[in-house]
């Protein structure tokens, strides 16, 4: 098997939101945003398992108002996922998300107003054993910072960052993670390399604003992908102007491609050209989509013809080399040959009959 480089983590403090643990050795988590209404109960209850069956572990959920509280805590009753609950300037709010089951406060001390309602939040939190998540935008930075630096920079966002968890620690409450979010790449980097030298608490990375599926997708995966090769970051949320599911299939892909997590198909796939024996993308979209439901880790190549067909299918635990008729791998083997028509058919009883067989002799 080829060799995999092994990433050394930044070592922060742990910390528990709902039934998943952030930070230390815990793996890096996935979270997503519910972009419903949440006075729709329904409808937000419904992207939220679609996040959790995409892979999410964690979600956010705007409660700008008393209503969207209460109805954050019927939604907290129709789901098992850890849900944190996003609070800007209300006090009131962040009481009453706690009182509803809220796993994780994300609040800006700063923006929540006077010492005493602070004081307030952060006894609520501790009382009710929820985390706090500090959280820096360059598109909301405090005036004076902004008069300070003439604009956002890394620099700005981590002052503004010290600020609050000055606050929090002012309290003797160190039960928080942060995150330091702009929409510019290098600017987010910075900052983040910088304050994790800093704090030992738990970061949670961002590009925010990204962009579409596409760009964003791009834009996360650069930021994100240079940060995590640095060891930095133990929770992540990819920002699209998409729907949640598509966010929590980035961040997977993320973590995937840097061995941080594994979950279902890793799909190594050849661009195909010319030489190509078999339709490369339509095989690859067609398995992607009837494979969706797999959770389940196992590497699976798809390679149109006999240059670098025969040495990617043997390094997965299954694979197709283009030929004529195409070849089957298993293990590192040919098992059988495929013409073209059988060949998505053959390939996803084998994907199901490799988990099968595996989950019988776990």
């Amino acid at each position: 098997m080829m060799a995999k480089h092994t990433i050394t983590r930044r070592k922060s403090r742990q910390i528990r939101v709902g039934s998943v643990l952030v930070g230390g050795d815990a793996p890096v988590t996935v979270q997503t945003m519910t972009n419903t209404k949440t006075e729709d109960v329904a409808a937000t209850v419904a992207q939220i398992r679609a996040a959790k069956k995409a892979g999410a572990d964690l979600v956010r959920v705007s409660v700008p108002t008393i209503a969207a509280c209460e109805a954050f805590g019927e939604i907290r009753k129709q789901v098992d996922l850890p849900l944190i609950a996003d609070i800007h300037f209300n006090y009131k709010c962040a009481l009453k998300a706690a009182e509803m089951g809220a796993d994780c406060l994300r609040i800006n001390p700063g923006n929540i107003g006077s010492d005493a309602k602070v004081a307030e939040v952060i006894a609520c939190a501790r009382h009710h054993g929820v985390p706090i998540r500090i959280g820096v935008n360059a598109g909301s930075l405090e005036a004076e910072l902004q008069t300070k630096y003439g604009e956002p920079n890394a620099d700005a966002l981590v002052e503004s960052a010290l600020r609050h968890i000055e606050i929090l620690k002012k309290h003797n409450f160190e039960d928080f993670k942060v995150s330091l979010k702009a929409s510019e790449v290098f600017m987010t980097v910075q900052a983040y390399r910088k304050l994790a030298t800093l704090i030992d608490q738990p970061l949670h990375l961002g590009i925010t604003e990204a962009g579409s599926l596409r760009s964003g997708a791009v834009k996360s995966s650069i930021g994100l992908g240079m940060l995590l090769a640095d060891g930095i970051g133990d929770t992540i949320r990819i920002s699209l102007a998409a729907d949640p599911v598509e966010e929590v299939k980035v961040g997977w892909d993320i973590l995937k491609s840097l061995h941080l997590r594994h979950r279902g198909i890793n799909l190594v796939a050849c661009p195909s050209c010319s030489r190509q024996m078999f339709d490369v993308i339509k095989t690859v979209n067609e398995l992607e989509s009837r494979l969706e439901d797999v959770s389940e880790p196992i590497d699976l190549a798809v390679i149109g013809c006999v240059v670098n067909g025969p040495g990617e299918a043997r390094e997965a635990a299954l694979g197709v080399a283009g030929g004529r008729p195409n070849s089957i791998y298993v293990d590192g083997s040919i098992q059988h040959k495929a013409h073209n028509e059988q060949l998505v058919d053959e390939l996803e009883k084998l994907v199901r009959a490799k988990l099968a067989e595996r989950k019988a002799t776990a």
